[in-house]
């Protein structure tokens, strides 16, 4: 399996935004000390409180200039919010600057406050994300493109520079909706799949249909799912379930609040019932989010559900959301990251437990 963190450059209460880009690149260090597979990054905007994380390429720059051996991954770069070309050159030169370590994940954001602010009708966001993937992989992949859409059109253009992993850099795609599972196998790219709307239960039939729709239009081998999931470890079962509640708490509040709000916005469809889930967000209790969206515990029991969760899913990674809420006092995350990195992962990988 492969480890990554998902990292929002999150700006704890009191905390300046110099003070959270100090702090999250330490925090990154780290992890390439520990040994994490992936550091991943999402695009947040517009949230003076919660991130500083508006640039996800620029900060994989940097991250690339600072580590040797951690891939860098984008989770997720929303694309209807960007210039294709302007896109395109700047991953084509993360790929050169990592050496070819960045991982491209792409999605369209559920929140139409942030396309309000870009002044981007979300009611749009479904075409301009086909059109604006499809420019990429005709740019990544010709000496030369042409495209001609609703949105963009460009005649005889030269990418530069051209990829440094070839044909491009991995692209995986971020599901949120039931019915866009079959659509990105159908499609062939591998898939993020979350815990922060639906529960951990019902991501069985939504990657039976991935994979089904995969085999259908005959993509060799049968897709690879990764999940995106709150993760926190402590050296006792009691702190692993106390630590954390309090920003894992303020997250699902928050985040349901959000995601009710967005329910009335142009383009919200029926079929993801967002104002139910975002009032079922709010008034879940802990209990429930331990049973049904996160994994907290010693390592021995994160060890054992991950594993349930790797054979039940035929999962092929994990983006461990370390800090879930990004209140979670800085000390205790990071031990956490570190048991997660030196005494879960080697257990996944075949090598011994540092500890």
């Amino acid at each position: 399996m492969e480890f990554g963190m998902f990292h929002e450059f999150a700006r704890m209460p009191g905390q300046s935004e110099a003070e959270t880009f100090t702090n999250s690149f330490e925090e990154v260090d780290a992890a390439e000390r520990w040994g994490l597979d992936v550091m991943w990054l999402a695009e947040l905007h517009v949230d003076p409180q919660r991130s500083v994380l508006a640039a996800p390429l620029t900060i994989a720059s940097a991250i690339a200039a600072r580590t040797q051996r951690m891939k860098l991954g984008i989770a997720v770069q929303v694309l209807p919010l960007c210039h294709p070309l302007r896109l395109a050159e700047e991953i084509t030169t993360v790929d050169h600057i990592s050496h070819g370590r960045l991982i491209m994940g792409v999605g369209r954001s559920g929140f139409a406050r942030t396309y309000e602010a870009y002044g981007i009708s979300y009611a749009e966001s479904r075409e301009r994300f086909a059109e604006v993937l499809e420019i990429l992989r005709r740019a990544f992949t010709n000496e030369q493109f042409s495209f001609a859409g609703a949105f963009y059109n460009f005649e005889n253009v030269c990418l530069v520079p051209k990829p440094y992993q070839l044909p491009f850099p991995e692209i995986r795609i971020a599901a949120t909706s039931p019915d866009t599972y079959a659509v990105i196998g159908a499609l062939g790219y591998p898939i993020f799949c979350a815990t922060r709307l639906g529960d951990l239960s019902e991501l069985g039939p939504q990657v039976r249909a991935y994979r089904e729709a995969w085999a259908a239009a005959g993509h060799p081998g049968q897709g690879q799912v990764f999940l995106r999931v709150p993760v926190y470890l402590a050296e006792t079962a009691e702190r692993a379930r106390t630590e954390p509640e309090a920003s894992v708490m303020h997250f699902y509040r928050y985040l349901g609040q959000r995601i009710e709000q967005s329910a009335t916005s142009a383009g919200a469809r029926a079929i993801e019932n967002r104002s139910a889930r975002g009032l079922k967000l709010q008034s879940i209790d802990y209990d429930e989010a331990l049973r049904n969206k996160i994994i907290v515990g010693t390592p021995d029991q994160v060890e054992e559900r991950l594993t349930g969760l790797r054979d039940e899913l035929g999962l092929d990674g994990i983006l461990a959301e370390m800090n879930c809420g990004g209140q979670i006092p800085r000390a205790q995350m990071m031990t956490s990251l570190q048991l997660l990195c030196e005494d879960v992962i080697p257990r996944f990988k075949g090598a011994p437990a540092a500890h």
